[in-house]
C-alpha cells in the first residue's frame, strides 16, 4: 500500500477543509480532485455539468482518480460521486489508506446550503436530494474506507487530532501484523 491518504464523502462533509491540513501536518502533496479536474478543462465543474452532463464530468474525474492515487505520498480529496464507479473503488482501495469523512444529510444541508457550486443541490429540495445521494452512496464509502471518521460538529482540530490518532492506530496494527 502507497503511503498516501485518501479521503472519501459527500459534499460538504470536510474533505477539502480537513485534506488541506492534514496535508501539511504530515507533510504530504494535497490534491482535490475536482479541483485537478476544472484546471485541466479551464472551466468550473457546473460548467462541464451543463456541456457534458454527469456522464462527461465522471469520465474527466475517472481519469484524475487514476492519475492521483499512482503518485506517492499524496492526500487526495475525492469528489463526492467518484466512488460510483467501480474503476475508482478500486484505484482508491488500492491508492492509500482511505477515509471516510461522514456526516448526517442534516449537517451536510448546513454547511453547503448556500453554495450555489453544486450542480446536484441545484433541485427543488435539496435536503431530499442529499438524504437520497447519501443512502445510495455510503455503502460505497463503506466498502472503501479502511477508517470512518464523524465530522459532525466537532471543529477541524478536533478532528485532525483524531483523524492522526486513528492513523497512528492503524501502522501499529499493520507494522505488528507484519512482524508476527
Amino acid at each position: 500500500m502507497q503511503n498516501n491518504i485518501i479521503l472519501v464523502g459527500l459534499m460538504g462533509a470536510g474533505k477539502s477543509t480537513i485534506g488541506r491540513q492534514l496535508a501539511r501536518r504530515l507533510n504530504l502533496t494535497f490534491y482535490d480532485s475536482d479541483k485537478v479536474v476544472e484546471e485541466r478543462t479551464g472551466v468550473s465543474i457546473p460548467t462541464i455539468f451543463a456541456v457534458e452532463g454527469e456522464a462527461g464530468f465522471r469520465e474527466r474525474e475517472e481519469q484524475v482518480i487514476a492519475e492521483l492515487t499512482a503518485l506517492p505520498n499524496t492526500l487526495i480529496a475525492t469528489g463526492g460521486g467518484s466512488v460510483l464507479r467501480d474503476i475508482n473503488r478500486e484505484h482508491i482501495k488500492a491508492g492509500g489508506t482511505v477515509i471516510y469523512l461522514r456526516a448526517s444529510a442534516e449537517q451536510l444541508f448546513q454547511r453547503i446550503r448556500h453554495d450555489k457550486t453544486r450542480p446536484l443541490m441545484q433541485t427543488a429540495n435539496p435536503m431530499q436530494t442529499l438524504r437520497d445521494l447519501l443512502k445510495a452512496r455510503e455503502p460505497l464509502y463503506m466498502e472503501v474506507a479502511d477508517l470512518i471518521m464523524p465530522t459532525g460538529k466537532q471543529k477541524v482540530n478536533v478532528i485532525l487530532r483524531d483523524i492522526h490518532a486513528k492513523l497512528k492506530q492503524l501502522q501499529d496494527v499493520t507494522h505488528a501484523n507484519a512482524e508476527s
